[in-house]
């Protein structure tokens, strides 16, 4: 069973309308920190599950792939972004 991480998140409305929700997951191996671009401010439940489904997917989408293979290539995400910290 894996151990879930914790994750603190900050909203800023752009003047686009849109929200800027920036995170940081404090994770003792790996901590990481990024941002997600969402249409319309939403509850922070739902911005977390969103961001945890999000890094299953960066996670499953790298893991076990050849980073040279031209087979399957992962969907560039231009509402998330991460970084390690």
């Amino acid at each position: 069973m894996e151990a879930m991480e914790k994750i603190s998140v900050t909203q800023k409305e752009l003047p686009s309308g849109n929200c800027q929700v920036k995170f940081f997951v404090e994770d003792e191996q790996k901590p990481q920190y990024g941002y997600l671009l969402v249409n319309e401010p939403k509850p922070i439940g739902e911005i977390i599950a969103e961001i945890q489904e999000r890094l299953e997917r960066r996670k499953m989408s790298t893991s076990g792939l050849n980073p040279f293979s031209v087979k399957n290539p992962v969907r560039e995400d231009n509402n998330f972004y991460l970084y390690s910290a």
